[in-house]
């Protein structure tokens, strides 16, 4: 077990420039191994920062991007033929429980709720997995973390977490960064300068602006360390920020064109 669990932990300290006290508020979540909710918009540094805390942590990070056709099988595992016959597989759910990792489902409300529902036994007092197909009860490991985040400005009646799911979370808001944070961040993961760093992040707030009045996202801190990394290769600023930060977020002429004068207006 500790040879499958070297396999996720994660070896080198991600870079995470925290903007409030998450850090201590999560390590305190999970000294009470407390399940915890992040909340915030696409590529604010959510997963990012649950890698952080993993290595800060020294656990086993087990990450699994929801989707719609995921299944509780998915999550815990099934039987599988070999040429020996059958054998059971554990899901990534049921080998984080067992080998004490932090379990993190990303997008959680992509997955069906029918789906979801098995994470419940272990999120309250029981911390259990019931193997059903098995015969099996897991008892989480002491070490064992479930972390879930999801973007509620993408919510709909069909697409939430039920009451009864949310309940049992803690929960940490993410948003992006002030612009000074943001450009600090751009410039180190990209080695842009820091002048240009904060042109991009000027850039970001302005389309942010714009959500609700055409853009249902303003741009991400994921996509200005996309510009400033095209930037750093070689590609002229104004073309690495129509590629990276543009292009991406919309296709309504309207909206290009006001974000390509936002992008005019600090690099001519």
């Amino acid at each position: 077990m500790d040879d499958i669990a070297n396999q996720y932990r994660v070896k080198t300290a991600p870079y995470y420039r925290a903007s409030g006290h998450e850090i201590e508020q999560f390590q305190a979540a999970y000294d009470a191994r407390l399940p915890m909710m992040l909340k915030g918009p696409t590529g604010c540094g959510k997963s990012r920062f649950v890698e952080f805390m993993a290595h800060r942590l020294g656990r086993p990070l087990i990450t699994v991007a929801c989707n719609e056709d995921m299944t509780a099988a998915d999550l815990i595992g099934r039987f599988l033929l070999d040429r020996d016959g059958t054998r059971w597989q554990d899901g990534p759910l049921t080998a984080a429980a067992r080998m004490g990792a932090i379990c993190y489902l990303d997008e959680v409300v992509e997955a069906r709720q029918d789906t979801t529902v098995v994470i419940h036994p272990l999120t309250d007092h029981r911390r259990v997995l019931p193997l059903d197909k098995k015969g099996e009860l897991v008892e989480a490991h002491p070490d064992f973390q479930l972390v879930i985040s999801y973007n509620p400005g993408y919510q709909s009646l069909m697409k939430d977490l039920k009451p009864s799911t949310k309940q049992r979370f803690g929960a940490l808001d993410f948003t992006y960064p002030d612009p000074g944070i943001e450009s600090e961040i751009v410039a180190h993961e990209t080695g842009i300068d820091p002048k240009q760093a904060e042109k991009l992040a000027q850039i970001a707030l302005r389309s942010r602006n714009l959500k609700g009045h055409g853009l249902d996202e303003g741009i991400s801190t994921r996509l200005l360390v996309y510009a400033g990394a095209l930037i750093v290769k070689g590609v002229p600023a104004p073309d690495a920020c129509r590629i990276a930060m543009v292009r991406p977020l919309t296709d309504d002429p309207d909206m290009r064109d006001a974000l390509d004068a936002a992008v005019a207006a600090f690099f001519p």
